[in-house]
């Protein structure tokens, strides 16, 4: 459960939309790096008093190394601007009945102006969807499209597997000028715009944002207990069969790897052979870059081989990528492996995102 610390602020570290870092003395005179959210908690100063939520930092989990801060006890922030006891400010409720469960306006409910726009919209009129299991993929499919679609708009939708508040991720904020927006769906929030299921969310990136090629992965920090069904990226199946059923056109992203010293993510990650095998009912179109290592090339083709009797799997050239990769706007990072140190898995991200930009009218 809960392990909770009580502390002073003494600094505060880097910033980005969203977050703070803050260096924090606790009571014992020890110090302890935590994450505050300001629009959740307000805006920490030196001198502050905090509390913390410290049990995923002394587990040494994958939370980015933070505790979190839960409050500001002695100077709380004021309600906000638009706060009254009516739902003409949204009531779309996310992180449901936890004590910082934000109120907020969903994208396509009734105090919306973007109500009417969605009220009658059924489908994605073919738009590709590219889906991922990691977060870390993300930059790397938008170097793809980008490649040979720069002017392509490209939607981020965020599902709630991993972080749940967009605001944790250093990555969108670095690509905040190379997206239309992020659609935060499920109980995750702190996009551009919320939405209550990804179907819905699919809907907006498309018709509210105008996006002409979307991503679907989880925010950062992937939950796996190295079983077959137990990891936060099954969802990428679910996620291709809410794509199909809305009429776009699912483009997997694999997870390949001949870095990863955990033989289950070697050659295609089991979370991928799951994701898109077992669960993903609809066809996607499934992306091998070409350019792997000869040895990996083989690996990847023999384990995909069950999946194509559903999906199509598609090679796509990679000339060109490698340059694309280099040019990303933020650090390239898998499981605190760079470009260098695993290029195959963000290869594999790229091409899938160059494959979506050729589907593009």
């Amino acid at each position: 459960m809960v392990r909770w610390r009580s502390g002073t602020v003494t600094a505060l570290r880097r910033q980005w939309a969203g977050a703070v870092e803050l260096d924090v003395t606790l009571a014992d005179g020890s110090p302890m790096r935590a994450l505050a959210y300001p629009h959740l908690v307000g805006r920490p100063e030196p001198g502050d008093r905090v509390l913390l939520n410290a049990g995923a930092l002394l587990m040494g989990l994958g939370t980015g190394g933070y505790a979190l801060v839960v409050a500001l006890p002695d100077r709380l922030p004021p309600d906000p601007p638009q706060a009254d006891d009516t739902r003409d400010s949204g009531h779309l409720v996310k992180a449901r009945y936890t004590p910082l469960q934000p109120i907020l306006l969903g994208v396509d409910e009734e105090a919306s102006p973007h109500r009417a726009l969605l009220e009658t919209a059924e489908d994605l009129g073919g738009m590709p969807v590219v889906t991922a299991d990691l977060h870390s993929a993300l930059p790397a499919i938008v170097a793809g499209v980008r490649a040979d679609a720069p002017q392509a708009r490209i939607a981020y939708v965020l599902t709630d597997g991993g972080a749940l508040a967009a605001w944790f991720s250093r990555t969108l904020a670095g690509l905040r000028d190379e997206l239309a927006g992020t659609v935060t769906v499920g109980q995750a929030f702190g996009g551009d715009l919320e939405a209550s299921t990804l179907h819905s969310g699919l809907l907006a990136a498309r018709h509210v944002l105008d996006a002409d090629v979307a991503v679907v992965s989880q925010g950062p920090g992937n939950l796996g207990t190295g079983t077959r069904w137990g990891f936060s990226g099954v969802a990428v199946g679910e996620a291709v069969n809410a794509i199909a059923t809305l009429g776009g056109r699912p483009v997997g992203s694999l997870r390949i790897s001949d870095a990863d010293a955990r033989p289950r993510h070697r050659g295609v990650s089991h979370h991928s052979l799951t994701a898109y095998g077992r669960v993903a009912l609809a066809p996607a179109e499934l992306v091998v870059p070409d350019g792997l290592d000869p040895t990996l090339a083989a690996d990847v083709d023999a384990e995909l081989a069950p999946l194509a009797e559903r999906h199509r799997i598609v090679r796509v050239r990679t000339d060109g990528l490698d340059a694309a990769l280099r040019a990303t706007a933020v650090p390239l990072s898998t499981m605190g492996r760079g470009l260098d140190a695993d290029h195959a898995y963000f290869l594999a991200a790229a091409a899938a995102g160059r494959h979506a930009a050729t589907l593009l009218d």
